[in-house]
């Protein structure tokens, strides 16, 4: 079949034009990451979720070649100041964050920056928090029931501390006072980091949150006096759950990581698969048991899905609890 030079110009074109229907970052995907890549943890330094944020980090970092993975914290406003560094972040994958489960709520509560499904690329689920309530070992209460009767015998004199308004230890807290039918006074902290050195300070009697004060219960020191999940911890078998002490709360929070919104679909793979070798790394996994902290892998299809469910579940939530903004 004879070519014609036209058919040889048209060819010519279609190859010279070829490379434009490749996004950059596929282009040069064998560079990345060629610079450090930036891991915002949303909480203090010190507690169980920036515990879990390094030893993601490192392990991220051998996951991607070598990378250098540095870990930075931005405590403060509910957990939300990573979704917020979102924003203003280029979608090249060199910013990610953590992403905890009240992002999905505050924008119900107040006014927010952000959206948390159109504003983020949803990357990895890879695990979540065990919540609990704990008291200081010279509580007038040692147990969860005796709590509560406390404090109904003394109205509004119960105070507690939690990782900020609108965050899920504070709801989930606000939800079991109004089951069991009494009233408390919340007292935020920028995170668990800060709250641990009150209650040990019995500078606060009580805290809701996750489960770094466990060591100190060893002690004497603190009290376990009930876990917010489906079930009991397994290594606090003694210790029962909210639900089964008589109050039907139960209080579960997946967390992954994500990035800004626009993210190139290779990029995204690539970070994907990154972080599921971490959830297979030995001193990851150690990390997560040291803080009962399950797996909970979602890819980034199945982890956009959730966020876009509980988004709308999160308003019902507040909604429920009497939490929405008044117009």
């Amino acid at each position: 079949m004879k070519i014609t030079r036209r058919q040889t110009l048209k060819a010519t074109a279609a190859l010279i034009a070829a490379p434009a229907l490749v996004s950059p970052w596929a282009r040069a995907q064998d560079k990345f990451p060629s610079r450090p890549i930036s891991l915002i943890c949303p909480w203090t330094p010190g507690g169980s979720s920036d515990a879990a944020v390094r030893a993601i980090g490192e392990s991220l970092g051998r996951a991607l070649g070598g990378a250098t993975v540095t870990v930075e914290n931005k405590p403060g406003a509910g957990g939300s100041l990573g979704a917020t560094a979102m924003l203003t972040a280029k979608p090249d994958g060199y910013t990610l964050t953590q992403l905890p489960l009240g992002i999905y709520r505050l924008p119900h509560m107040q006014k927010m920056a952000f959206h948390p499904v159109n504003d983020i690329t949803h990357i990895a689920c890879l695990t979540g928090y065990t919540f609990g309530i704990a008291s200081h070992a010279d509580a007038p209460y040692k147990t969860i029931k005796e709590m509560v009767a406390w404090a109904k015998a003394n109205p509004g004199k119960l105070t507690y501390g939690h990782t900020g308004i609108g965050t899920t230890p504070h709801l989930a807290f606000e939800e079991f006072a109004e089951k069991a039918g009494f009233t408390a006074v919340g007292i935020p902290y920028k995170g668990s980091a800060e709250i641990l050195p009150a209650l040990l300070g019995n500078q606060i009697p009580v805290m809701s949150g996750t489960t770094e004060f466990t060591p100190h219960v060893a002690t004497g020191k603190v009290r376990f006096l009930a876990t917010l999940g489906r079930a009991r911890n397994k290594a606090f078998a003694d210790v029962p759950t909210v639900k089964e002490s008589g109050w039907d709360t139960i209080t579960e929070s997946p967390f992954g990581f994500g990035g800004p919104k626009g993210m190139d679909p290779a990029l995204v793979k690539t970070l994907e698969q990154a972080f599921a070798k971490v959830n297979q790394d030995p001193k990851v996994l150690e990390v997560y048991d040291k803080f009962f902290q399950p797996v909970i892998w979602m890819d980034s299809a199945e982890y956009s899905r959730y966020a876009a469910r509980t988004f709308a579940q999160e308003r019902a939530t507040i909604e429920r609890l009497g939490l929405l903004p008044k117009s």
